[in-house]
């Protein structure tokens, strides 16, 4: 993250426990090959990972927040020692009661900050419920949905249907005047802001934000299929049912694993950061959502600061949640934009509720 964003927002607490962006889109716009060396925000270690199964020479996950990269070490450590189905029981992907235990079988793993970090807090029901995010969705899930619908027609919408039947059953069954309301009052920047994201985040960000968000979640929920999306399951649930995240898969678990001393995490600001690397070292940047939090200004300045150090024909993908960010024309002699691959890649994408996802290449 940025130092502009760490002026302006607390980056000791845990944010998020688990990352909301769709690394299924992430590797297919990156295409990481086995010479590259990547250069990913941390926050919770899930696209990190991810970005390992592909094999590349180094994987650089990098973080201001220290609670971020307790996170991602407590993943690693996980990696190391637990089986597939153990993995998803600490994260909280599934039912159990097992999570203390399993966490003290990895204790000794961690560095004394990560373990003291984990430690003060309860490893169960998972430790993808810990984040302020992941409990903002929590109220939503336990305070709010109950006023909305049932659990039998949460558990109907979250069921595998063909396209004409999805889009019937939100129309008819799920998009009520309720759902309207609760929404654009929950997802509110005010509601937001006090529960969910930092409101130094929504600085940039112009119009109502629910009614953004919301458009986005009719797609997921009529175009997409929930019964293949993990983000809008633990959204509603709490846990993953029929879907996983690409780094919680069990065919990718192997190929996590063998790679994971390739993965490297620092504490520090990506401007810092980037000074002290050598020129022409990294090729796949997976920057996350940072330039939301960022001035048009800030954001033109650390893109040209990246296209100076990064290799030619160097890959940089991002998501745009509220605050419309992109390469501006006048570093397009450094940096070309991928729009029409960008947006193709958008209309799938698990992580609804991201207005636009970016991808660029250096020159």
């Amino acid at each position: 993250m940025p130092s502009e964003a760490a002026a302006q927002a607390d980056f000791t607490i845990l944010r998020y426990a688990q990352v909301w962006e769709d690394a299924d889109i992430l590797l297919e716009a990156l295409d990481i090959q086995p010479e590259d060396e990547c250069l990913s925000i941390a926050s919770a270690g899930d696209n990190a990972l991810a970005m390992l199964a592909k094999g590349p020479k180094r994987v650089i996950a990098l973080d201001m927040n220290a609670s971020q990269l307790a996170c991602l070490e407590l993943r690693v450590a996980a990696f190391r020692r637990l089986d597939h189905h153990e993995i998803l029981e600490l994260v909280g992907s599934v039912a159990s009661n097992r999570q203390q235990k399993l966490y003290e079988t990895l204790r000794h793993d961690l560095s004394h900050g990560a373990s003291k970090f984990w430690d003060g807090r309860p490893i169960t029901p998972g430790i993808g419920h810990a984040g302020k995010f992941e409990n903002y969705f929590r109220l939503f899930r336990e305070k709010v949905m109950p006023l909305i619908h049932p659990r039998r027609v949460i558990e109907e919408l979250l069921e595998s249907k063909e396209p004409a039947e999805r889009l019937k059953f939100y129309n008819e069954r799920w998009d009520t005047w309720r759902w309207r309301l609760m929404f654009h009052l929950f997802f509110s920047r005010a509601a937001m802001g006090a529960l969910g994201r930092d409101p130094s985040f929504f600085r940039y960000v112009e119009g109502s934000v629910a009614e953004k968000i919301l458009s986005r979640t009719c797609h997921a929920l009529s175009v997409l299929d929930p019964a293949s999306n993990p983000y809008l399951q633990w959204i509603l649930t709490g846990r993953h049912k029929t879907a996983l995240p690409f780094y919680l898969r069990e065919e990718n678990t192997d190929l996590i694993r063998k790679n994971l001393d390739r993965l490297e995490w620092h504490q520090a600001p990506l401007e810092d950061f980037l000074s002290r690397v050598p020129r022409g070292t990294l090729s796949k940047f997976n920057l996350s959502d940072i330039f939301e939090y960022l001035s048009p200004e800030t954001t033109e300045t650390l893109l040209r600061t990246i296209a100076e150090g990064a290799r030619s024909g160097a890959r940089m993908a991002y998501w745009n949640m509220l605050a419309p960010r992109c390469a501006p024309e006048g570093l397009h002699h450094q940096i070309r934009p991928h729009r029409e691959l960008a947006a193709r890649l958008h209309q799938p994408d698990k992580a609804f509720f991201y207005s636009a996802f970016v991808l660029e290449e250096v020159v």
